[in-house]
This record gives structure tokens, sequence and C-alpha cells, in this order.
């Protein structure tokens, strides 16, 4: 086993060399405008996964995934020579979603805000149907009505509270 850390830093080298190989050493014209996003790797250094995004449509991204299993090869003896490990790792590439996932969240809330203001519209000028302050309490001094907060003779023996 291997320190997180250092299993990390590993982590991190390995995408930044396959990064490096997808822009200046594969030719492959499959490959679309990919995006080396992630790279994790096992605690044991066995296997290291990649995580791209790819900008275009589902069938660039297919071809894209093609493109990079056929160049898998290249960019594990890359990794290896450029990382010194003994036992290079077996690399797997898997379509990240999390921008995918980003974008829609962004939509929603974009709808939310819109439907927001749609609400915030309707209520312009919109009076409350009964009374501001339903909870109001009057107090009744010497058969007076007076709402708390007024001046009223609070010494009186006779103070009754009722709900309005």
């Amino acid at each position: 086993m291997m320190d997180a850390a250092r299993a990390r830093k590993l982590a991190d080298r390995i995408q930044q060399v396959v990064a490096e190989m997808l822009e200046r050493r594969i030719k492959d014209p499959r490959l679309g405008f990919i995006t080396v996003t992630d790279a994790r790797i096992t605690p044991d250094l066995s296997d290291a996964t990649v995580f791209y995004t790819v900008f275009g449509s589902e069938a660039e991204r297919a071809d894209t995934a093609a493109a990079l299993n056929s160049a898998k090869g290249i960019i594990r003896s890359e990794v290896g020579r450029q990382t010194g490990l003994r036992h290079t790792p077996t690399l797997t590439f898997v379509h990240d979603p999390l921008p995918d996932s980003a974008r829609h969240m962004d939509d929603l809330f974009a709808l939310a805000r819109a439907k927001d203001e749609e609400v915030a519209k309707q209520a312009e000028g919109a009076q409350f149907a009964g009374e501001a302050d339903p909870y109001r309490i009057e107090e009744v001094f010497d058969g007076e009505v007076a709402e708390i907060g007024d001046d009223a003779d609070e010494s009186s023996d006779r103070v009754e509270r009722r709900p309005r």
C-alpha cells in the first residue's frame, strides 16, 4: 500500500502526462476537443482511471473514446517512462459527466430565477386578503379597546386581553 498523499501526487502526474500526450503526440483524427479533468489511482498503484470531457456531439464522444482506447498502450508506456514506477498501472479512460451535470444544474437555476421573477412581478401591488398583521392583540381597558403599544392606562384593574 502507498501513502495517500503520494498516490494523489502520482495521479496528478499521470493526468499531466496523459494531457500532454493527447496534445502533442497522439495524432488520431478521431480525437475531438478533449480535456483531461482528473486521474485517480488505486492504493496498490495497479490501476489508474483517467477522466476526460469532449466538447461536441455524442458521435464525437464515441470517436474520442475509440481513439483513446486505441492509443492506450502508447500512453501507458509514456506514463511508465515519466513516472519511473516499477510496474506501470493499467489505464482506463472514463467520460466525465460532471460538466454536463453542472450545465444542467445551471439551466435549472436559471429556470428557477425566471420563475421567481415572474412571481415577484405578479406580487407587485398585491395586498393582503385580511389585515397585514392578523395576530394583533387588543386590550380592553374599562370598556375601551386599545391595541398593544397604544398609550392606554395599564394600571386599570379590569384589563382583559383578547385576540382580534
